[in-house]
């Protein structure tokens, strides 16, 4: 087989993620944060919060759902999620004889905003937190550096801080230069909403009064509402009702909790009002549709 990024990623999917039929498997490499995706199948619906990534698909096609914005990408093409964000993913092109796999890396806003104090000449920070663009030849040549540095062990915790702060750099010089540099910016927007979204995340389940995240974030109230929705494409509320249902459902599929417990334990206070909202974002009231999900889990099994 020749030695390709696709064939790379390909092999150590194949490996540590199974090679089922069944949609949608990670294999973490040894490098932190570097994961290979397979996929044989497509996907159900993935609702989560994305941490920032870069996505580089290298076989089938994905497409990635954020508020209004739907971003549908292929073989050849990256996908950038530059905040903590709501979003629905699906893989959309994958069967046994061509499964989908990607690389995803997690991008580091130190090694961002260390990069950024250095390189000159580059645009000011602006962009979106879901960008798609094709993979620059650049960025694909570390990548499958990085895949080859798993052939030797030893040569891991030697070269890969190197080779990740490169991919880092291909990145920031190319297409996604000026939003990624945004995420990375010292004291930036981006990072100040930040500080909130992980407030957010960490005690989803309790009241936050706004003022208390625009306090966080070190920012005036009307402030803070206009660059949360601009990062976060959602208004502070939204982004904590749509966190209180994602943990739900994974309380309710992974635990066993009923549809009451699940809706106290994430902090809602009214069962009726969580059943209404559960269904206007999974599209039917919990009961069926946690139901629907298992048979399906059973099915593939």
């Amino acid at each position: 087989m020749t030695d390709t990024l696709l064939s790379r990623v390909q092999a150590f999917a194949d490996a540590h993620a199974g090679v089922s039929s069944g949609a949608g498997a990670g294999a973490p490499t040894p490098i932190p944060g570097l994961t290979c995706i397979r996929a044989g199948a497509p996907s159900e619906l993935d609702y989560a919060i994305s941490r920032p990534v870069v996505c580089l698909v290298l076989q089938g096609g994905k497409q990635v759902t954020m508020g209004r914005n739907v971003y549908d990408f292929g073989a050849g093409e990256s996908l950038l999620i530059m905040a903590d964000v709501p979003t629905i993913s699906q893989i959309r092109q994958a069967s046994p004889e061509a499964p989908y796999y990607s690389l995803v890396l997690d991008l580091d806003p130190a090694v961002i905003a260390d990069l950024g104090a250095e390189m000159t000449g580059l645009p000011p920070p602006h962009g979106g937190p879901v960008r798609v663009e094709p993979t620059e030849r650049e960025v694909a040549d570390t990548a499958l550096r990085l895949m080859r540095l798993l052939d030797r062990p030893a040569s891991v915790p030697v070269l890969q801080a190197q080779l990740v702060r490169e991919m880092h750099y291909w990145l920031l010089e190319g297409r996604h230069g000026a939003a990624i540099r945004r995420f990375g910016w010292p004291d930036g927007q981006a990072q100040r909403i930040a500080r909130a979204v992980a407030l957010l995340r960490s005690d989803y389940a309790q009241a936050l009064p706004v003022e208390r995240l625009a306090a966080e974030a070190g920012m005036s109230l009307s402030s803070f509402h206009q660059h949360f929705r601009a990062i976060t494409s959602l208004s502070p509320l939204q982004f904590q009702k749509q966190l209180r249902l994602i943990e739900a459902r994974r309380a309710m599929l992974a635990e066993g909790l009923t549809a009451s417990e699940a809706a106290y334990a994430v902090g809602y206070e009214s069962v009726p009002q969580f059943t209404r909202e559960y269904g206007r974002l999974f599209g039917q009231p919990p009961g069926r549709e946690i139901a629907a999900a298992r048979a399906r889990v059973q099915q593939s099994a």
